[in-house]
């Protein structure tokens, strides 16, 4: 059996379906956008096969992290602007609703979230990226939220954006409506790391591995927290932290480690 191991799609079209599955024998599971033609435009189809996939992940104390990529020419030009106009107020308001679920759920995932991005990664596919826990991007990749430039301000990857962007930053973004190079996307605070175009995947595949090296019951009781506490006044966050540490103190991992690093060897995790 090779290395990666493929899983049935999440698509209603099993002949083309708009999210692919790889599994490796790590636990890392990929999740590829596969509308290639439209630039993966976040299609309502294409959101739903991400919620089932990540429901599904969700549940599966296998999983160890998990990478969101594009196939063909760029990770994702937001959304599907043809399915939008197609609809009336209805079909608007429960797209903009199923989107914001779908953020939510990456936040709310146990397992980290690493964004794999080339190309381009415009309005929801930037705001996809900002949602993410770990963004990487290969040197030629582009980021912008251009809604402005034809009518529409793009709130809801607005909320994203704010919350990982310095406020001016995030305005400039928005109001301009100007396209970035991956260099200043990571400068501002969009993504972790730029790499060449050819290191992609290999610098994917280092973090990946430090993750799974990691207690995942450690990772997923900090993922939780940080959410949690970022939006909390400094005296509710400490408030709360402190709990968390306590929490996480008594678990059984962090026993291990911290008895393997006193010991000088390497600790063997009973939640891997």
């Amino acid at each position: 059996m090779s290395e990666t191991e493929k899983i049935a799609p999440s698509s209603t079209a099993a002949s083309d379906p708009v999210v692919l599955h790889a599994r490796d024998n790590k636990g890392v599971v990929t999740l590829t956008l596969n509308r290639p033609r439209q630039y993966n435009a976040l299609s309502t189809s294409m959101m739903s096969a991400l919620e089932t996939a990540f429901d599904e992940i969700r549940q599966d104390d296998g999983v160890r992290a998990i990478v969101l990529e594009g196939a063909g020419r760029g990770f994702c030009a937001g959304h599907d602007l043809k399915e939008l106009r197609s609809g009336g107020s209805g079909f608007l308001e429960q797209t903009f609703t199923q989107c914001s679920r779908l953020m939510k759920k990456i936040i709310r995932l146990p397992q980290p979230v690493i964004a794999k991005v080339h190309g381009i990664a415009t309005a929801a596919g930037c705001q996809l990226v900002a949602t993410c826990d770990l963004a990487v991007a290969a040197d030629s990749a582009r980021f912008g939220t251009p809604g402005v430039n034809i009518g529409l301000f793009c709130s809801t990857p607005m909320v994203a954006i704010s919350r990982n962007l310095p406020r001016k930053r995030a305005m400039e973004m928005l109001l301009l409506g100007e396209t970035l190079d991956a260099a200043t996307a990571a400068d501002y605070g969009l993504i972790n790391f730029v790499v060449p175009d050819d290191a992609l995947d290999k610098e994917t595949a280092r973090l990946t591995s430090l993750i799974t090296q990691k207690s995942a019951l450690t990772l997923s009781i900090g993922k939780e927290a940080f959410y949690r506490q970022i939006d909390f006044s400094l005296d509710e966050a400490y408030s709360y932290a402190s709990e968390v540490m306590t929490r996480n103190m008594l678990a059984r991992d962090a026993e291990e480690g911290i008895d393997a690093f006193l010991e000088k060897r390497d600790p063997v995790w009973e939640n891997r």
